[in-house]
């Protein structure tokens, strides 16, 4: 399925419907993969097969296809996520891909396949029925390239679709009905890999197609002696994940991934709960790597790398390494992440918790330790902890656990722990025993919930050093950094001699707001350092967190001419009395509810959460709530307002056909009102939601 940027949402039609957050709205549970939209000449069907199996290495799941393919996660890149059709799309791209795969160590940490996406091809097969790359991308034809990249040591793959056409509207050639003809003419090429989309698929069952391109690429495969990589881009529509291990060796479970963190987070919330089927020649595909491209923060892009890994993901890059910058190929080329992705018991990462949008996933490895990630979801700071025990690793006295992306080895008594940042992901891995105490102390540094304080005023902040290791903490200095204009003072010490196993050191932060502090959340950065009994220096950052409010005006008021505390949004950023445009502020049109205009309200896209600083002066709250008119056939959502952590009012789910509904709320006392747009239980396809007339009563 190709993601047309311009089309995207106009269609409705190339992107499967995901969850999302956007930091918005943090879920006690792993989310079921949602409906699918429908695609413009496919037919969905139900499908179960079972499986034929033959033995996997170290008592891992069975391999599926007996050819020795992908018995891990395949590793490489692919030029659609940067490129699309553009013309920098050509022969120069790919062999600048694999010179820089050698030239910056990619292909020694294990990235091999360079692979070419749509639009390689001519519109028209020649009058031999056989596909004729484009002479301006490719002059010297598909052969000469992949003959560039075998001799680098790497191995190349191709693209096509499971229909008449692929899934770019210039119509470039599918190969539904020419399967034996095209596999024999990619095995001639010297193709290694296989991306099978499900475009213009004229209704033939899934199970059907793609097992026909299965047997083509065997046959193939055994009269060139050119082994095939298969990868099944049916984007989930027909759980894959039942049928495909006997027909290729990898299958999308999710639509196309864009690069927001809406999209990525969606797709592994979908991708995360299909573990089980996962493993040494079968994997799940929640689609390739956007680290790089530029929608995302680098911490977001780590978190990315992090979930894709520990769920045992293909590693496809997306980004074009030609124009990369350095902290892209830091994360790209993170061995200790990388081994994570790579070890051969072929684990997919399981869910232990994921309360409060506090995640914790393990994966067992195959030398008996375990990789834990601690993933949070929201925009601040969390404290996230598990222990030893609860991610299977066996009762011993301490443990090793090296942290993936700072590479330092701590020892810990079984508790593993972090004070995570908003959209931040910890990767450590664990092993019982293995000379722990020869390693420091683990610990963290973190503080406790942030305050509310006014323009001019102060406020009190905890932050805690905690040593979660079986050594001492020596030497240990905490410290709280204030931006320009603020104040902080130490209420309590911040150094300690010493702080035992299980220990922490307490401070006391009196923080003062300067008198032109702007409305919203400020965060301070947190430090911490201490020394192991051998002497070696440790140091953490982290970050703590005040709310700067203002007292909410008397008599009733629009609830958009007010500031907010925090917002998070699925796709562009909350509007100002008009809808969302998913894009810069200000590209919305006016809030239409059921053929209602609106001049006043609030315009977003689930998943949303708005928070309001009411200081327990307000007493109501009140909105029209609906689709907006522009969602067309698209949509649906559901709106709740929530009151210092409780729910106190909610819609239901609305969909595109309805009239904006009554949405009314009892806040009388709380501190905080949150106004939170959930996508109703199916995806967020065009979920533009109104919070029209949204008013408080103070």
């Amino acid at each position: 399925m190709r993601k047309l940027l311009s089309a995207r949402r106009a269609a409705g039609t190339y992107a499967r419907a995901v969850t999302a957050a956007a930091g918005a709205v943090a879920l006690s549970a792993v989310l079921a993969a949602p409906a699918v939209a429908a695609h413009p000449g496919t037919q969905t069907q139900s499908a179960t097969a079972t499986a034929g199996t033959a033995a996997g290495p170290a008592g891992g799941p069975a391999l599926r296809l007996p050819d020795g393919l992908a018995e891990t996660p395949p590793m490489g890149f692919n030029n659609w996520n940067s490129t699309h059709c553009r013309a920098e799309f050509d022969h120069e791209m790919v062999k600048g891909i694999a010179d820089i795969f050698v030239e910056r160590g990619l292909k020694d940490a294990g990235y091999e396949y360079v692979n070419l996406d749509d639009c390689w091809a001519l519109p028209e097969r020649d009058a031999d029925g056989k596909l004729v790359p484009d002479p301006e991308r490719f002059p010297d034809g598909i052969k000469a390239v992949a003959d560039y990249v075998h001799a680098k040591g790497l191995k190349i793959g191709i693209y096509t679709s499971a229909g008449t056409k692929t899934c770019n509207p210039a119509g470039f050639p599918g190969a539904l009905g020419h399967e034996e003809s095209d596999a024999m003419q990619f095995a001639e090429w010297g193709i290694d890999y296989l991306k099978y989309d499900n475009c213009n698929n004229q209704g033939v069952d899934a199970i059907e197609r793609y097992t026909t391109m299965r047997d083509a690429l065997k046959a193939a495969s055994a009269t060139t002696g050119r082994p095939i990589v298969y990868s099944i881009c049916e984007w989930g529509q027909n759980e894959p994940w039942e049928w495909a291990a006997d027909v290729g060796h990898l299958w999308r479970t999710t639509g196309d991934i864009s690069d927001n963190w809406s999209s990525m987070l969606g797709i592994m919330k979908q991708n995360l709960p299909l573990a089980e089927y996962a493993g040494p020649g079968h994997w799940n595909d929640p689609d390739m790597l956007e680290v790089g491209n530029g929608g995302m923060t680098d911490t977001e892009y780590r978190t990315h790398f992090s979930m894709w890994s520990i769920m045992a993901a293909p590693l496809l890059i997306g980004s074009d390494l030609r124009t990369a910058d350095e902290a892209t190929f830091e994360i790209l080329g993170n061995r200790d992440v990388i081994a994570v992705d790579q070890d051969p018991l072929g684990r997919q990462g399981t869910v232990v918790t994921s309360e409060g949008g506090r995640w914790v996933v393990a994966k067992e490895m195959a030398d008996g330790s375990r990789a834990v990630a601690l993933f949070n979801e929201s925009d601040t700071p969390q404290r996230i902890s598990t222990t030893a025990g609860a991610v299977g690793l066996p009762a011993a006295d301490g443990y090793r656990m090296r942290d993936l992306w700072k590479h330092e080895d701590l020892n810990t008594g079984g508790g593993i722990s972090a004070t995570v940042p908003g959209h931040g992901t910890v990767l450590y891995r664990v092993w019982p025993g293995d000379g722990a105490g020869s390693y420091p102390p683990a610990a963290e540094v973190g503080a406790g919930s942030a305050p509310y304080v006014e323009a001019g005023g102060t406020a009190e902040v905890t932050t805690t050093f905690r040593n979660a290791g079986i050594t001492p903490a020596r030497d240990v200095s905490v410290g709280f950094e204030a931006p320009a204009g603020w104040q902080v003072e130490a209420e309590s010490p911040t150094t300690a001699q010493q702080v035992p196993p299980g220990g922490t050191l307490a401070t006391t932060w009196q923080l003062t707001a300067p008198a032109d502090a702007a409305t919203g959340r400020q965060e301070f950065p947190l430090t911490a350092d201490y020394a192991a009994p051998s002497g070696e220096e440790v140091s953490l950052t982290s970050a703590a967190a005040a709310y700067v409010v203002a007292n909410p005006p008397a008599g009733t008021t629009y609830a958009s001419d007010w500031e907010w505390l925090e917002a998070g949004n699925g796709w562009g950023p909350v509007e100002r009395d008009t809808s969302v445009g998913e894009q810069a502020a200000g590209d919305g049109g006016p809030l239409t509810v059921g053929g209602e205009t609106y001049a006043k309200g609030l315009g977003v896209h689930a998943v949303s959460d708005i928070g309001f600083y009411t200081g327990g002066e307000c007493e109501t709250f009140s909105a029209q709530v609906g689709l907006d008119d522009e969602t067309g056939a698209n949509g649906s959502v559901a709106f709740e307002v929530w009151a210092d952590g409780a729910k106190v009012a909610e819609s239901g789910v609305v969909t595109n056909d309805e009239a904006a509904q009554p949405l009314p709320a009892d806040v009388a006392d709380a501190q905080t009102v949150r106004l939170v747009v959930t996508d109703g239980g199916d995806g967020v396809d065009y979920d533009h939601a109104d919070w029209a007339d949204a008013q408080f009563t103070c």
